[in-house]
């Protein structure tokens, strides 16, 4: 049966899509090696450049942010090297894959599913073992919500000949990851979360110390070369062909962003976040990530009960209030429920998001939730 509902998609990617953003991309295409898209790319350029908070080039690649990891580890490591994979979740997993691939010798560093990191205990590993040459890392592990503290790990790697690989594709243009005040070697993100983009492109830009090293580092991977395009980037071109409408929106999300500010971007997504932790509380629900700075801003995990599954919740939300979630991923599939409010979402989509959650679980929580909710925003866009 069809229906005249909206559809709110909460789900930690892809994310909602401005207007401003799809009307540029349905415009005419244009030809990739001309002067009007060198234009925007040069752009972009700049604009890439303030989102990360870097004085070095952001490379944008065509492929998911996965293959921005791959590219990392492919460019900046040779096979036979030491490296630490710090993992607390599905996407710290998938380093260990990459890293593997490669050839690398991975230490792995694992922690429980909505567990972060100690920062002094990778320090003692990195101590304890001088032959490790990087630190591999989520910012925010999309899997169950949790906010990692890469401050403090670079703090430790860029006082040593260590380089920090930080996966941060739910983490930039959602929270600050100021890349070079923080001494993050490798930075990467994807299009699909907060910048309000399709899948399709990833970012990596790397510090000065690693480019050194890309340099010095055959890649083995014909497509993910990053000192090739480097090259291309400083001609304000791509090596490969480019994903012309992709990166005409990227210049679209980039230009709504800025003209915002990303101070009050950052503030918006950090009310979000209050507000979907106080509704969800406020319903009875149990948060997954409790501790205080170790919450990540774009998504809220739900701890499911030992007998309410969370797929067909899932379901449920999407068929009667047209609202999009998402369960767990892994062995968290039914155990946890995910909540995203990254991107193009307002505080009008997350009340309507914690309705569809209240409205699906076999019991109807009670009590105002939706009140608290909103309260929580309110007080926070004020702090």
């Amino acid at each position: 049966m069809s229906s005249i509902q909206a559809t709110r998609m909460l789900t930690p990617g892809p994310t909602p899509i401005p207007d401003r953003v799809r009307l540029a991309m349905a415009a005419p295409l244009l030809h990739h090696r001309k002067d009007a898209f060198k234009t925007v790319l040069a752009e972009n350029q700049t604009m890439l450049k303030q989102l990360f908070r870097t004085e070095s080039p952001v490379i944008s690649l065509a492929c998911s942010g996965t293959g921005g990891m791959t590219a990392a580890a492919f460019n900046l490591f040779q096979p036979g090297e030491r490296v630490l994979v710090a993992t607390a979740g599905y996407f710290g997993n998938r380093w260990v894959d990459i890293v593997t691939q490669r050839g690398l010798d991975a230490v792995v560093l694992r922690k429980n599913a909505g567990e972060s990191f100690n920062p002094e205990e990778i320090r003692a590993m990195l101590d304890a073992d001088p032959s490790i040459r990087g630190v591999f890392m989520q910012i925010s592990e999309t899997s169950t919500g949790v906010l990692h503290p890469v401050k403090e790990v670079a703090a430790i790697t860029r006082d040593r000949q260590v380089l920090l690989v930080a996966d941060g594709i739910s983490a930039v243009s959602i929270s600050p990851t100021p890349m070079d005040e923080l001494g993050i070697d490798c930075l990467i993100t994807g299009s699909q979360k907060g910048l309000m983009l399709p899948p399709g492109l990833a970012f990596v830009a790397l510090s000065p110390r690693a480019w050194r090293r890309a340099e010095e580092v055959r890649p083995q991977c014909y497509y993910f070369d990053l000192v090739q395009e480097r090259a291309s980037c400083e001609k304000n071109q791509t090596h490969y062909t480019s994903p012309i409408s992709l990166l005409v929106g990227l210049h679209e999300a980039l230009t709504m962003l800025l003209e915002f500010g990303m101070d009050n971007v950052f503030k918006k997504q950090w009310a979000l976040t209050q507000m979907a932790r106080t509704g969800i509380a406020a319903m009875g629900m149990e948060l997954f990530v409790k501790e205080e700075g170790r919450y990540t801003w774009g998504l809220t995990s739900v701890r499911m009960p030992d007998n309410i599954p969370a797929t067909p919740v899932v379901a449920k939300a999407f068929k009667d209030c047209g609202v999009i979630l998402t369960a767990g991923q892994g062995d968290l599939k039914e155990k946890v429920l995910r909540l995203a409010h990254m991107g193009w979402i307002d505080w009008a989509d997350l009340a309507a998001g914690l309705h569809a959650l209240a409205w699906s679980l076999p019991v109807k929580p009670q009590g105002a939730y939706l009140e608290a909710a909103l309260d929580a925003y309110h007080n926070a866009l004020g702090e």
